[in-house]
């Protein structure tokens, strides 16, 4: 319904929905946009996250799984990190095809360079699946065509709970593993700023991202002093800044790269890839729109539950 209304006010003639990938929500629904742009589907796509939730069921939620931050301090990749903070807000794009947007004369932000999705199959609520996180990094990279160590800016999915910003740190170290060490890396989380915007914590970081972008600016990670035991920040290619500097391109001519995550509860994992578009052209790789004839699809397998009945089978002898 909401999406519904929006699309309505807006006049827009395309379909509009709402999907629940818990914390990776904003995310998921930008890779689905893109997909739509992709196949032909739609020339303009309108995507992101909103979060507005009952600020009484999310502070009794997170006490209960104990990860609420006790200290009111959100503190991403810092050794008094003790929890996370809820906050609410909304981050909407708008998405075009690159050639369509140049035609346009629109001002780009940035161009999306690859988008990986995967699910946990060991994780649960509070213990994130690495392998998990890095099937959804390595996706997104095997579609740019991109190495790691190529990416200036990493924004992290970075609650402040110990556990989780270990393992995202870990999945990290995982996926640059052999990767030429050309400089340090900046990583960061917005939501030491504002906050865990839960369904909308994709969408903060987006903008954050491209924000940044925009001005040249490498932001700093507020709360944040030094790594725990558990991350060894100093023998990595990795660095959270505590104040922000300028964003120095790798060369003449190349544009700044950025990625962003989002890891939702039950293990929903995203991972996006942003490119900064210089005029003139960019390094991207844009892979052409395919606007495929529609094929038949068959049904090759249906079982059913009815009540005490298990099966299709019973279900029919009933």
């Amino acid at each position: 319904l909401p999406a519904g209304l929006l699309a309505r006010a807006l006049e827009l003639g395309g379909g509009g929905y709402t999907l629940d990938a818990a914390c990776a929500s904003s995310l998921y629904a930008l890779k689905y946009a893109v997909d739509e742009l992709m196949s032909g589907r739609a020339d303009i796509m309108l995507a992101g996250g909103l979060s507005r939730p009952d600020s009484l069921y999310t502070q009794m939620g997170f006490s209960a799984l104990t990860a609420l931050s006790a200290s009111g301090r959100c503190a991403p990749f810092d050794h008094k990190a003790d929890g996370l903070l809820v906050g609410e807000g909304c981050g909407m794009v708008v998405l075009k095809r690159l050639e369509d947007a140049i035609q346009a004369d629109d001002h780009i932000y940035a161009i999306i360079a690859g988008a990986g999705l995967s699910n946990d199959i060991g994780g649960n609520l509070m213990a994130p699946d690495s392998d998990a996180q890095l099937r959804a990094m390595r996706s997104a990279y095997e579609q740019a065509q991109w190495q790691p160590h190529t990416v200036d800016l990493i924004e992290c999915h970075g609650t402040g709970t110990p556990v989780g910003d270990a393992t995202e740190f870990n999945s990290l170290m995982s996926l640059w593993k052999g990767c030429p060490d050309q400089g340090r890396c900046v990583i960061g989380s917005v939501k030491s700023n504002i906050g865990h915007l839960l369904t909308a914590a994709g969408a903060a970081g987006l903008l954050k991202v491209l924000l940044a972008m925009k001005h040249g600016h490498l932001p700093p990670t507020a709360n944040f002093e030094s790594a725990p035991a558990k991350i060894d920040m100093s023998n990595s290619p990795f660095t959270v800044l505590s104040r922000g500097r300028d964003w120095q391109a790798r060369g003449s001519g190349l544009p700044r790269r950025a990625a962003i995550s989002a890891f939702g509860f039950g293990g929903i994992n995203a991972h996006i890839l942003l490119e900064e578009w210089i005029e003139g052209g960019s390094a991207v790789h844009v892979p052409a729109v395919s606007r495929q004839q529609a094929e038949d699809i068959a049904v090759i397998g249906m079982d059913a539950s009815f009540g005490p009945w298990g099966s299709l089978a019973e279900f029919r002898d009933r």
